[in-house]
């Protein structure tokens, strides 16, 4: 059975917030940076460009993302001025190339005070052992590469939350997907994996998480909170500048 079909049990499961597979998205950025680098000439200043490009959509309401039918038009369409103007621009003393403003990094919100059933009420109602945490890391780790819904939404808290960091420049879900469906279906979309992708367990932040690899190089990092037998959050990071020490040789 497809994950298509699989998906479809799960309701709305046509909404905008569904996100894009991570594939996709990093084609789009790589589609991006090249449409810059035709008209700017350097890596550096097309990296900028399209940082600067992903900044204006991040700036937009949800509702004005929302009314966008294909995002990497809006964004193609963005870069070309970008360009443009940078070309023209006197570059700053001091410096090789056009200004650059800075992109304001998207970290992954925490859960705060007053949320409903925190992860730290989770925490605190059913304390998980290391051996219970790696169980159900492994058994999600199935549940993703076997793209299977059934398998995965047991794993999942019915008030688990994921959260997304592409540090403004992969084009992630900006608010959190929230309650055991929509945290399956984001997932499982984000995930869906292509020719020479891969998901290992491994080593994040001193517990076991997941990583995901496109050939040899790291493209996001998933760490898992846990509670008894069901994670009840799912961190997400796919920000390119987050992961260069997972791509410098450091991790195996």
């Amino acid at each position: 059975m497809s994950q298509t079909a699989r998906l479809s049990g799960l309701s709305h499961v046509n909404r905008v917030d569904d996100g894009s597979p991570l594939a996709d998205l990093l084609d789009e950025r790589r589609h991006l940076v090249a449409l810059a680098h035709r008209m700017l000439g350097s890596a550096d200043d097309a990296e900028s460009a399209v940082d600067e490009c992903y900044r204006r959509w991040y700036a937009l309401s949800d509702r004005e993302r929302e009314r966008i039918p294909v995002p990497l038009t809006w964004l193609a369409a963005g870069v070309g001025p970008i360009c443009r103007a940078r070309r023209v621009l006197p570059h700053p003393e001091g410096s090789a190339g056009a200004a650059r403003p800075t992109v304001p990094d998207v970290v992954v919100a925490r859960p705060r005070a007053g949320e409903p059933k925190t992860l730290r009420q989770h925490a605190a109602a059913e304390p998980t052992t290391l051996r219970q945490h790696d169980a159900v890391v492994h058994a999600v780790r199935r549940a993703l590469v076997a793209a299977d819904v059934d398998l995965l939404l047991p794993l999942l808290a019915p008030d688990s939350a994921a959260f997304f960091d592409g540090g403004g420049k992969i084009r992630t879900l900006v608010a959190p997907d929230r309650g055991r469906d929509r945290v399956a279906r984001g997932l499982l979309r984000l995930l869906d994996r292509g020719p020479h992708t891969t998901l290992a367990a491994h080593s994040v932040n001193g517990r076991t998480g997941l990583v995901v690899r496109h050939g040899r190089r790291v493209v996001a990092v998933l760490s898992l909170d846990v509670s008894g037998t069901e994670a009840v959050g799912v961190w997400v990071v796919v920000n390119p500048d987050k992961l260069r020490t997972w791509n410098a040789g450091r991790h195996p």
